[in-house]
């Protein structure tokens, strides 16, 4: 979701458009107050914000959303019928992340959101995958039982990383089979169920959280 707060209504209309038309889930707010209630509701990935508001200027919004830890992230792409360089200063060093000079045009816009995004993105690869005691570090190979080292065999290892990259989502037999070992799934085939027992065994207080889903797959529990 982009939100985009502008008081103008043709431009609000026309971005706003622009944007669903470009692939993007899109919605306006003519003013603050809207716009801090749709915030306290759901948060969006990315916020296109004009310097020049009624009631609060985009400038002391930017400062707030910064000074919050929960929007201190947010990306901010500022929009303006101001060209001084001060102005673009003053926003970049307020730490918006991008900066573009009305008129634009819309093509122009999407692909600086594009561009915006992607830096914006986390990182694909983890430096740790954890849940409860049980700590996996991807670029090391190494896992943990709290403190406990444990060694796992290299399709153990697999199985277990598949398991918590996708924390909280049940993964059918099927899909562990062909991710993991390239296998269709097959009911007399118990690699799996050897696999998950093996590492329940070595990983002991930490192998509970790998939890059964009868009938359908395994998965590692959501909680802390």
């Amino acid at each position: 979701m982009i939100y985009l707060l502008e008081d103008d209504d043709a431009i609000r209309k026309l971005v706003v458009y622009g944007l669903q038309s470009q692939g993007f889930t899109a919605e306006g707010f003519a003013g603050p107050r809207a716009f801090w209630r749709a915030m306290a509701q759901q948060p969006p990935e990315l916020l296109l914000l004009d310097l020049m508001l009624p009631e609060q200027d985009g400038l002391s919004i930017l400062r707030r959303l910064r000074s919050d830890a929960a929007t201190r992230r947010l990306p901010v792409i500022l929009l303006t019928a101001k060209t001084s360089e001060y102005d673009r200063v003053i926003g970049l060093d307020l730490g918006a992340d991008d900066f573009i000079s009305k008129p634009f045009s819309m093509l122009e816009l999407a692909a600086r959101v594009r561009a915006v995004l992607r830096r914006a993105a986390p990182a694909e690869a983890p430096a740790e995958l954890t849940a409860g005691t049980l700590r996996l570090i991807p670029a090391r190979r190494e896992v943990y039982d709290g403190s406990r080292p444990v060694t796992l065999t290299n399709k153990e290892f697999e199985l277990l990383t598949l398991l918590l990259r996708n924390r909280g989502l049940v993964l059918t037999r099927q899909t562990l089979l062909e991710r993991v070992w390239g296998l269709e799934a097959d009911r007399e085939n118990r690699t799996l169920d050897v696999h998950i027992r093996s590492l329940r065994a070595k990983l002991q207080a930490s192998g509970a959280c790998i939890e059964t889903v009868r009938g359908v797959g395994y998965k590692i529990g959501g909680g802390t």
